[in-house]
């Protein structure tokens, strides 16, 4: 159906109106006019527009995808069907970005020419055909169809050359994984081939949706990482960087008495609407905005302190669509250099016979086994405690869960405990 209003019955019904005849005006009939006759755009066509919106301010605003896309479905009249649709759109055709460019580069005589709408239309095409396995005459069709006209033709003309080509011979992994080459190398060295690769297909992948029994979406390497805490009814527990507060109010669901700290007040607020929508006690739950290498609170008061560390992110490529497109090999290290000043923050809260859990979503060396052996180094004194088993592997004194184990994020779980004598023994009481 096409999107623009009728010219030649708007201009009749004028002309009607104007002749009179000699009689003057006619009687009315009764009949109220029910005017233009309103434009209706097809679902799937709407539903692409929508997705090409959020992929050209993304792409050309730098915004994220998951702060972009809500607002503007929100806003639509999409059904729930054809915003799920408009979400894959988005978040499939960002995490593909580089293997989708490759498909149609190959057919377009100049690519740098091409702008960024019409880059966003030829990248949500070839993702329909190469990664949804749409029918090719669906998915060119009907992107053709929710095209502006002035680049129908080009999309067109594209998009067949790309469903012709399919399955493709890729270039090199680096393109087919859809990934920057640092990031292939970087895992590769320390995970090995093998398992970085079936990490980087794991999450190119949609990830999951788990529903706790409060009703709080959260991944289940999240939740294990909370299980991992073991805490008992009465503990006092601080969760150091909790935003958006889902292991913080995971770790009160089970009993503990919980500070959630975090230094962006933004993200506090965050964690503090969780709360409320969960209905956890005031007097059970406290919300803290504070800079986590120099906490303003008591050193040794918390039976244990869970420290989900700021971190790449490597782990959760799935979940964070353009995580892959904004982090540089640089910020791995500056990322750990905090790593070690929160953890060595944290050792100072935990009362003797505490522990302390450390996490992160991670999968690089440097910010998991790297900050053990430092840990080790630094503090020789705490004590390793068992790390999980299952789908988990071990790694140095702690674990790493791989994406491709269980179909979660990825995450590495360091447990450690701090000795009842200060010199490393347990006391006899």
């Amino acid at each position: 159906m096409s999107d623009r209003p009728d010219s030649s019955r708007n201009s009749s019904a004028k002309g009607r109106g104007r002749s009179q005849g000699a009689s003057g005006p006619k009687r009315s009939s009764g009949k109220k006019n029910p005017g233009p006759a309103k434009i209706v755009i097809p679902a799937g066509v709407a539903a692409r527009r929508l997705a090409v919106d959020a992929l050209v301010r993304i792409d050309s605003e730098g915004a994220y995808a998951n702060l972009t896309l809500p607002p503007m479905l929100s806003r639509s009249s999409l059904d729930q069907r054809d915003r799920a649709f408009a979400t894959e759109l988005v978040y499939g055709t960002t995490r593909m970005r580089r293997a989708c460019d490759w498909l149609v580069d190959r057919f377009l005589p100049d690519p740098e020419r091409i702008d960024t709408n019409t880059r966003a239309w030829l990248r949500i095409g070839a993702f329909q055909l190469a990664f949804l396995d749409t029918p090719p005459h669906a998915a060119v069709g009907a992107t053709v169809e929710a095209a502006p006209r002035r680049i129908s033709g080009l999309c067109n003309a594209v998009l067949r050359k790309v469903a012709t080509s399919l399955p493709a011979k890729w270039p090199s992994e680096q393109v087919r994984l859809s990934q920057p080459d640092w990031i292939l190398e970087l895992l590769s060295a320390d995970l090995g081939s093998d398992a970085a690769i079936g990490a980087l297909e794991a999450m190119n992948r949609s990830a999951t949706s788990t529903v706790r029994d409060d009703g709080y979406v959260q991944d289940l390497a999240s939740q294990w990482v909370v299980d991992a805490a073991e805490v008992t009814i009465g503990d006092f527990v601080l969760d150091m960087c909790a935003a958006p507060g889902g292991k913080a109010t995971a770790l009160a669901a089970a009993g503990a008495r919980v500070v959630a700290a975090d230094v962006r007040p933004s993200r506090v607020g965050l964690i503090a609407d969780n709360a409320r929508r969960l209905s956890l006690a005031a007097d059970s739950f406290m919300v803290l905005a504070a800079d986590g290498t120099a906490p303003p609170l008591r050193e040794a008061v918390f039976d244990k302190v869970l420290l989900d560390a700021p971190c790449s992110g490597l782990g959760a490529l799935r979940r964070r669509a353009d995580a892959r497109w904004r982090i540089n090999p640089g910020d791995i290290d500056m990322l750990a250099e905090l790593q070690r000043s929160l953890l060595a923050s944290a050792i100072r809260l935990v009362r003797p016979g505490g522990e302390l859990i450390f996490s992160v979503c991670t999968l690089s060396r440097a910010e998991s086994v790297e900050i053990d052996e430092w840990s080790l180094a630094e503090y020789p004194h705490l004590v390793a405690l068992d790390a999980p088993g299952g789908v988990w592997t071990p790694l140095g004194r702690g674990a790493i869960l791989l994406p491709q184990s269980a179909d979660t994020d990825g995450m590495y779980l360091l447990r450690l405990k701090v000795p009842q004598s200060a010199d490393g023994g347990e006391s006899s009481q």
